[in-house]
């Protein structure tokens, strides 16, 4: 028996093979909250009646359902890449580092088509069973990532997804031992793609990366359930960088409206050799929208910088991620 608690909760995650399309998880991952939940359209019989004064439940319908939410989560050292392929698109495999222990896995940005995951949610009772809940054709819409002083890194995934099974066997969770990254781990850089340098005085940085989709495609014959959406708009990516005032030069970036490389990292225990954990969000050009500094006490100036993510022309944004995980 488990806890009767969220202490018993417990998530489990498949890649799809085909849209919608149960997938035993096998991977398991920490969480610290989730919103997931089925939505559903109904439709009530309005008929007249002679005397009667209350619809028929007989009368009600079910015409449609989805899923929506997301999940709360620390960065960690394992068990990373399913949700960092659903996002960025990329079929990956991780890779070998010389004959060591360390995996490198690339996540450059892509159309999601075809990456969709099953989502499997153990929800506990007070009496201690947990009950299952999974969610099939989970999309990811969008992503944020962010870390700030004395904190971990963390992520927040929405999702879109087409239906709730609650008729599948609720998989045994197992965990990996890991640990999460953290602001004692955290660099930042900007320049020239390939030659970034460090950037001091960062106390704060996010980062936002949304996908937008097609989600309403309910068509005839689909019994009322939805297709795999369609990306429909160009990927946002947008972020926020938190600073005391120790140089000009994002200051002057902003003035100019000039284009710089963004490269934000985590570099955590080594592994084998010259190979470090790593999670590291490369973005080759981002322009500052906001944040030209203003005095507003005696304090320290720290202007906050507000940035959008475009593409340079050659090289698309990527996540890699440096694991001992020899598979997602």
């Amino acid at each position: 028996m488990a806890i009767g608690s969220g202490l018993g909760a417990q998530l489990g995650v498949a890649a799809e093979s085909t849209y919608g399309t149960f997938v035993a998880p096998a991977k398991f991952v920490e969480f610290t909250k989730e919103s997931l939940v089925l939505k559903k359209t109904t439709a009530q019989s309005a008929g007249i009646a002679a005397g009667r004064l209350l619809a028929l439940s007989s009368r009600r319908v079910l015409t449609r359902q989805e899923v929506s939410g997301s999940i709360d989560m620390e960065v960690t050292n394992k068990a990373m890449g399913l949700l960092l392929q659903a996002l960025m698109g990329t079929t990956v495999t991780p890779v070998q580092q010389g004959a060591t222990t360390a995996y490198l896995q690339t996540h450059t940005l892509a159309d999601t088509a075809g990456k969709s995951l099953t989502i499997q949610k153990g929800v506990p009772l007070t009496t201690g069973s947990v009950t299952d809940k999974t969610f099939l054709g989970c999309k990811v819409t969008s992503a944020e990532f962010a870390c700030e002083v004395g904190g971990m890194l963390t992520s927040t995934y929405e999702f879109d997804g087409k239906t709730c099974d609650e008729a599948q066997t609720l998989a045994t969770a197992s965990y990996p031992t890991m640990s999460p990254f953290h602001f004692g781990q955290m660099a930042v850089k900007t320049g020239t793609f390939g030659t970034e340098t460090a950037r001091d005085g960062v106390r704060k940085v996010s980062v936002k990366i949304e996908r937008p989709q097609a989600v309403e495609r309910f068509y005839a014959g689909q019994a009322g359930l939805k297709k795999e959406p369609i990306s429909n708009d160009q990927v946002k990516i947008t972020g926020t960088m938190e600073t005391d005032y120790v140089d000009t030069v994002l200051d002057d970036l902003h003035t100019s409206d000039g284009a710089t490389s963004l490269v934000w990292e985590f570099t955590g225990a080594n592994i084998a050799s010259t190979y470090f954990e790593t999670f590291r969000i490369t973005l080759p050009a981002v322009r500052f929208d906001e944040g030209p500094p203003v005095v507003d006490g005696f304090d320290v100036i720290k202007p906050t910088f507000n940035f959008t993510g475009l593409y340079d022309g050659t090289n698309q944004p990527k996540i890699e991620y440096m694991s001992t995980d020899v598979t997602l």
